[in-house]
């Protein structure tokens, strides 16, 4: 089954890529032709606000905003907020109260950051939105990230070819999870998952023996899992497995949104005595993080979905260059992120499937990752 968007963001995101030439960031006013109605840029002073360092992937993002940004002579404070809103909101305060002019910020609850991002608006700071879109302000400039509901079409287009869904008499046990109910990111994977999955659940072609199967997109939540966390995906995995799955009954997929969660899934079916081989479930995931590439070259993990995040740092790069002159940065969607309050401008970049027989060309070869790092 094929998406059925339009896509048009991969040769944005090269188009985007090419820009990485552009000149360092500078507090000069704009040359010719900039958007803004501001006649000078601001000084590129940035604050980075990341969630955790428990996930692989906020420590590389953040590290490589970082160090792009010092390269370019930027000032820079980088901070990690432990998945704990309250100490990011400090974390946020203290960068305004330091003078940053730029916050780039992944939140960790889309929803609580409304009165600090007041705070920034008064001080004249811009923000970017990292990844996560801030719903509920109207202080929120841009957002850069991957498209999201393509990650999760991806993920369900996946399970159709491999599963050969189209063209079956068989039915096959799923297990749907979902990603933290206070990321907003969370509910456009599902979406895109559940947008092409559920028409084989209601022909029966998909069984969901546990009966975790919302009944739209906008249940998402009722099978979240609270902070991407991986031991709770594993006792809720357990907890499905003890229950529906006696006997000779075993689970022929199971949808997961992120690496973080499948890792916790693998580590349940292990314990229930389900091994690699041609009855191993269909596990999917996100992230592309070593553990589950691992996983995936074990036949652990089926397949993951590949966000380079490098791409995304290098655009949000490009946005903070592009404030700084006093130009408007650039952005390719204008209608999807409604944070409640605000259509937010933003820049969406192209997700990839990766599976066993592409970890070496695609990720390997274009170092995202090492080969030692993966066992290879």
């Amino acid at each position: 089954m094929k998406t059925t968007r339009t896509r048009t963001l991969a040769a944005l995101a090269l188009a985007g890529s090419a820009a990485l030439a552009l000149s360092a960031c500078t507090s000069s006013p704009a040359e010719e032709g900039g958007g803004s109605d501001e006649a000078a840029g601001v000084e590129c002073n940035v604050g980075i606000s990341m969630p955790t360092r428990s996930l692989e992937r906020w420590i590389n993002d953040g590290e490589q905003l970082q160090a792009s940004l010092d390269e370019a002579d930027c000032t820079t404070d980088l901070q990690y907020a432990d998945n704990k809103t309250d100490q990011q909101i400090s974390q946020i305060q203290n960068q305004i109260a330091g003078g940053a002019k730029i916050l780039v910020i992944a939140a960790i609850d889309g929803e609580a950051l409304a009165p600090v991002l007041e705070e920034a608006k008064s001080q004249g700071v811009t923000v970017i939105a990292y990844d996560r879109l801030i719903n509920g302000s109207e202080n929120v400039d841009y957002y850069a990230t991957f498209d999201n509901y393509e990650v999760g079409q991806l993920q369900g287009e996946y399970i159709v070819d491999t599963l050969g869904l189209e063209d079956t008499d068989e039915t096959f046990a799923l297990e749907p999870f979902a990603g933290s109910p206070d990321d907003n990111n969370a509910k456009f994977f599902f979406s895109g998952a559940w947008d092409v999955l559920q028409p084989y659940v209601e022909d029966g072609t998909l069984t969901v023996p546990s009966g975790k199967a919302p009944k739209s997109d906008d249940d998402w939540a009722s099978i979240g899992i609270q902070g991407w966390d991986s031991a709770k995906a594993q006792a809720e995995m357990d907890n499905r497995l003890s229950s529906f799955y006696t006997g000779d009954e075993r689970v022929d997929v199971v949808l997961s949104p992120n690496d973080s969660l499948a890792i916790g899934i693998i580590a349940s079916l292990k314990s229930a005595g389900y091994a690699p081989g041609d009855e191993y479930p269909v596990l999917t995931g996100q992230d592309a993080d070593k553990a589950n590439v691992k996983a995936i070259l074990a036949g652990e993990q089926s397949m993951t979905v590949w966000k380079d995040t490098r791409t995304l740092g290098d655009r949000v790069f490009e946005m903070i260059q592009s404030i700084v002159a006093g130009e408007e940065p650039e952005v390719n969607d204008t209608e999807t992120y409604d944070n409640g309050v605000k259509v937010v401008p933003a820049y969406l970049l192209p997700p990839e499937t990766i599976t066993a027989d592409l970890v070496q060309e695609k990720l390997v070869d274009s170092g995202f990752v090492q080969a030692s790092d993966v066992g290879l």
